[in-house]
């Protein structure tokens, strides 16, 4: 089946959440289907406007969190990923994991405790957004599960402890008691399987706890990041490149990553920036471990102890745009701003 033929069939089932999401009156109050569905959220409490808030086409939980994370050695599972499919490579105190994209993809948020420190490791396939977040806020541990809710085509979360409504992309609350706070984020890698193996060949994997739960190492958004324009967004357009075209983000800035791969290694004040080949694209073909190669890209910053990671994101144009609409977009021209 062609790649326009899947995008077309993804168009389809999801056209149905849109009827539904433009149905519901969220401009002068909020849904009673909220409500119902989130009886311990503080509706009261938004920092943003209930109307960009829209369906994803899935019921609160609809897509699973995984809040028991099952690990296996690295050594006993190097070939069950292909060394080129894309994993969360994350180490805290010692502690190394791998979450692969081929389990995230299906279940988009892990609950897990890393080197001690309680996290919430997460993906949104729309966004292409791998983000690590320390889970606690005022000494209170948190655990998180999916709304079924978008905003700006970004995942946003809930926790379980008071009801508040997260932006996965930014990490602030945005609805409910934490409204305007923002979660701490956790430097971590998205990088390929190899990658991770050669930099700790000791480390742990995720596995799936039911391994026939998920058609898990398929990609059901195959060809998303070659379609024209991204899906469940209403937002505003990045000028300078297309809306799906990655760029590299730290803080509000943005690189093209087409311009990373050219130098392979660009540099500023506080950062240092690399790209090298061999990760596959999570959002490309039928099967993750053949989607085309994106490269892996690396981000540490610069400290008087010398060079440490640091907290990225690798995600489309777009995505800088609607959350950063005066943030840099450097695409290797004099301008600075998109």
């Amino acid at each position: 089946m062609s790649t326009i033929r899947h995008i077309h069939m993804f168009v389809a089932v999801l056209a149905i959440a849109l009827a539904l999401a433009a149905a519901e009156p969220v401009n002068a109050q909020v849904p009673q289907s909220w409500r119902s569905a989130f009886p311990e959220t503080d509706f009261s409490r938004h920092a943003v406007p209930f109307d960009e808030i829209m369906s994803g086409g899935v019921p609160k939980d609809g897509i699973p969190s995984i809040d028991e994370p099952e690990f296996a050695p690295v050594a006993e599972r190097r070939d069950w990923l292909a060394d080129r499919e894309p994993v969360i490579g994350l180490e805290i105190n010692g502690d190394a994991r791998a979450y692969p994209l081929r389990v995230l993809t299906w279940h988009e948020i892990v609950n897990d405790t890393v080197g001690g420190v309680p996290v919430a490791v997460t993906y949104c396939p729309l966004c292409n957004t791998a983000i690590v977040f320390e889970a606690k806020l005022d000494g209170r541990r948190l655990t998180f599960g999916t709304t079924g809710k978008l905003r700006h085509s970004d995942l946003v979360m809930y926790d379980r402890q008071t009801g508040t409504w997260w932006q996965q992309f930014t990490g602030r609350g945005i609805v409910g008691e934490h409204t305007g706070e923002k979660l701490e984020f956790v430097p971590a890698r998205l990088e390929s399987w190899g990658a991770f193996v050669e930099r700790h060949p000791d480390a742990r994997v995720l596995i799936p706890t039911d391994p026939n739960a998920r058609p898990y190492g398929k990609n059901p958004y195959a060809g998303y990041d070659s379609a024209r324009s991204p899906f469940l967004y209403r937002g505003p357009m990045p000028e300078k490149l297309p809306a799906m075209a990655r760029v590299v983000v730290i803080g509000e800035d943005a690189w093209a990553l087409e311009l990373l791969r050219e130098t392979g290694r660009i540099e500023t004040d506080t950062h240092v920036l690399t790209w090298s080949p061999g990760q596959a694209s999570a959002l490309d073909a039928r099967r993750i471990a053949e989607g085309r190669d994106v490269g892996t890209v690396t981000v540490q910053k610069k400290t008087p102890d010398g060079l440490q990671d640091a907290v990225y994101d690798v995600t489309f144009a777009f995505v800088h745009k609607a959350f950063h609409p005066d943030g840099s977009l450097h695409v290797g021209d004099e301008g600075g701003g998109d």
